[in-house]
């Protein structure tokens, strides 16, 4: 049974975002970075194993869970970095440890690569973002029509309502069906905490819509490259062998590392840490 931490929230770029707070203050901290379309409390089995050694604290990024929408519906990964960079700077967490998923991913090694003396372990499941075939693919494109696009796409989003589900069972059965991996307990928990009640007693999801839509533009991908070689601290990259999501230890991406290793779990997707449970806590107490 899981108990339930504390909330609070901090202010960033004239957000008000949420995080919650594992509590044991005097043990080193470690923060825990969700991905996208997903909350901080999807992270409650690992805070819970790790709350007893470590000071936990897991955001909400902006748009997500309980933290505000962005009102110019910006959620590039720079955006976010900041965001990050502040709950750190503002709870004095340095140095920290980061364990992240996905998006959280690509924000915690950015974060990484800047400040590196700030950063004690760093741990990313399928954080390094789309694989170099697709980022090519998508920023080769003309900048006209990639804005075009970025355009068409964010109007698109404006004009999209919240899916809405009539009852928490239809929105836990959507949760079964996008990741089969999730037992009965894990699927109503993610449900529970990542959906909140309409006016009209529907549900939908809390996250912004608006994160959908994928920016025209992002800092050349051979600077990315060049924060991620400049991460001194040891780094683990975890890969699904069922997920979607391209492995660096296979795509060259690895080299860019100085100090990392790359594990390959079988039976397990894009969230690796619900799939493969016991065996993703080993490994990270191990690393940590």
């Amino acid at each position: 049974m899981i108990t339930g931490p504390t909330s609070q929230s901090f202010i960033s770029q004239r957000l008000r975002l949420h995080y919650v707070d594992w509590g044991n203050a005097e043990a080193p901290p470690l923060v825990l970075v969700h991905g996208g379309r997903d909350h901080c409390r999807s992270w409650d089995w690992v805070a819970q194993e790790l709350s007893r050694d470590w000071h936990v604290v897991a955001p909400d990024l902006r748009g997500h869970g309980d933290s505000a929408w962005s009102e110019d519906g910006e959620y590039s990964v720079r955006a976010c970095v900041y965001d990050l960079a502040q709950l750190i700077h503002q709870q004095k967490l340095e140095p920290v440890t980061l364990v992240s998923h996905s998006y959280g991913g690509a924000i915690s090694l950015r974060y990484a690569g800047i400040y590196p003396e700030k950063v004690r372990r760093i741990v990313a499941i399928e954080g390094l973002g789309p694989s170099p075939k697709v980022l090519k693919e998508h920023f080769s494109a003309p900048p006209g029509k990639r804005m075009r696009d970025w355009i068409d796409s964010k109007r698109a989003a404006a004009g999209r309502t919240s899916k809405k589900y009539a009852t928490l069972e239809d929105a836990y059965q959507r949760m079964k069906t996008e990741n089969s991996y999730l037992s009965d307990e894990q699927a109503r928990h993610l449900t529970i905490h990542g959906i909140s009640q309409n006016e009209d007693g529907t549900y939908s999801w809390k996250f912004d819509n608006y994160f959908r839509v994928m920016t025209p533009y992002d800092i050349p991908h051979d600077a990315i490259e060049t924060l991620w070689s400049q991460i001194t601290c040891p780094t683990l990259l975890l890969y699904g062998e069922k997920s979607w999501a391209s492995n660096p230890a296979e795509d060259g991406r690895l080299k860019h590392f100085q100090n990392a290793e790359v594990k390959l779990y079988e039976n397990a997707g894009h969230w690796l840490h619900h799939d493969q449970f016991d065996r993703f806590i080993a490994d990270l107490r191990a690393f940590l």
